[in-house]
């Protein structure tokens, strides 16, 4: 592994901080991830993005500002990539998902904030993550309150743009989402000094697209019986698809894709025979939040389909490239994003069409409505959500917890009786 530590320093990362972190994460990595057995073989490329997450990808974004490019960090699947890209600059995920950044966050938020608003806080913060230190602009969103009030404290030492997403989704909504665009197209080009073209922003389309092609053909072999890849690995693809190179992701997951074609061809599955299927609905996994993926792979379940925003949500439904106007392609963008279905909408029948949709698709034994502590959104939303899967005739489990290991052996339980009692159909 080079090393890294100038180039730590040269951004004002904590460097002592910073050490503790990576003598934990490759452990933690090891014990989910490396203990598995009969792995596809491509997914080395993704073991290696992990081991150098503060390493390779930084560095790219460091080259790229050299060479007179910007830098976005966005925290939310609402933001389109796809302006930025088309004004020839990188837009990339931050840190968020780690408890390791929750104490930081703690210093200036409510301690009944949810983790992943403080985790992204502290990292910035507490200097320990290069991709707070590397951008040049941050873009958020109003899809909660907390984050509404974090954008003010991050926009104290760099410039943040925040987007207002509206809470409706009536026509007039969608038109003035595609405003809202058009307002981030004009910051984005102002802020690069570039401008962006019908062609440009073409181009982009398609290049955001292709990756949503790639994920969506990786997630399409988990509706076979035969399961070619576990639930764990899939979840860090879909985490590591809001940091990486876009071109070289979607190479390397199709490249993926045609080994895991090929097991299934062969029937080769991670899984015994007749492992039961779960969905996973609710909030976000960020990385390394891989808790609750292991929990249940190793209690004798399979995830097979995650509805959420490091799931479906992020490349479920294309943006229309045959719009050759920017105006015709901002509408286009409002569209597609506000076809995305957050439980920031009201009403939001959409979310509970789409998992009924997704537990049909992927033939799921069970649904496990996942809960970050203190998200009053998808946690009130919950009650019509797991009532609609009860009417359904689907097994349904919830769950609340953060990112701490206090409630792993808790956990553990609960879910190794929900997976038992999938088997002899005893559920309520």
């Amino acid at each position: 592994m080079p090393d890294y530590r100038e180039m730590w320093k040269d951004l004002g990362m904590n460097l002592e901080l910073h050490d503790q972190l990576c003598e934990v994460l490759p452990v933690a990595f090891g014990d989910v991830y490396l203990t598995q057995d009969n792995r596809p073989e491509s997914m080395d490329y993704y073991n290696f993005v992990v081991s150098e997450i503060h390493g390779v990808r930084p560095a790219e974004l460091i080259e790229h500002q050299k060479k007179g490019g910007k830098v976005f960090g966005t925290f939310c699947v609402y933001v389109p990539d796809e302006i930025v890209f088309a004004a020839d600059a990188i837009a990339t995920g931050l840190c968020g998902g780690s408890q390791f950044w929750v104490p930081g966050g703690e210093k200036v938020l409510p301690t009944s904030t949810c983790p992943l608003i403080k985790a992204s806080v502290g990292a910035r913060l507490d200097k320990t993550c290069p991709f707070f230190r590397i951008a040049d602009m941050y873009v958020g969103e109003t899809t909660c309150d907390g984050k509404k009030k974090a954008w003010e404290i991050l926009a104290e030492d760099v410039p943040v743009h925040v987007m207002d997403l509206p809470q409706m989704k009536r026509p007039k909504d969608i038109a003035a989402w595609a405003d809202e665009i058009k307002t981030f197209l004009g910051k984005v080009e102002e802020f690069t000094g570039n401008k962006v073209t019908s062609e440009s922003l073409a181009n982009a389309i398609r290049l955001i697209n292709d990756k949503r092609r790639a994920l969506a053909r990786l997630y399409s072999y988990r509706k076979n019986e035969t399961l070619p890849i576990s639930g764990k690995d899939i979840l860090l693809i879909s985490q590591i698809a809001f940091y990486d190179d876009p071109t070289r992701f979607t190479s390397m997951t199709n490249k993926l894709c045609d080994e895991l074609e090929e097991r299934v061809k062969n029937n080769v599955s991670v899984f015994p025979s007749g492992t039961k299927r779960i969905m996973l609905t609710g909030t976000p996994l960020a990385i390394p939040n891989w808790k609750l993926h292991h929990i249940i792979e190793t209690s004798g379940a399979a995830v097979v389909v995650e509805e959420m925003c490091t799931g479906t949500r992020y490349f479920e439904n294309l943006v229309d490239e045959t719009k050759t106007t920017i105006d015709e392609q901002l509408d286009a963008l409002s569209n597609r994003y506000m076809g995305i279905n957050c439980a920031c909408f009201t009403p939001n029948e959409g979310r509970i069409k789409d998992i009924l949709r997704l537990a049909e698709e992927y033939q799921v034994d069970g649904i496990i409505d996942v809960n970050l502590k203190f998200c009053n959104l998808y946690d009130t939303e919950g009650y019509k959500v797991e009532r609609a899967i009860k009417e359904a005739g689907i097994p349904v489990l919830g769950i609340e917890t953060d990112y701490t290991d206090q409630d792993a052996e808790q956990l553990r339980t609960r879910i190794g009786a929900f997976v038992e009692m999938l088997g002899t159909k005893q559920f309520a």
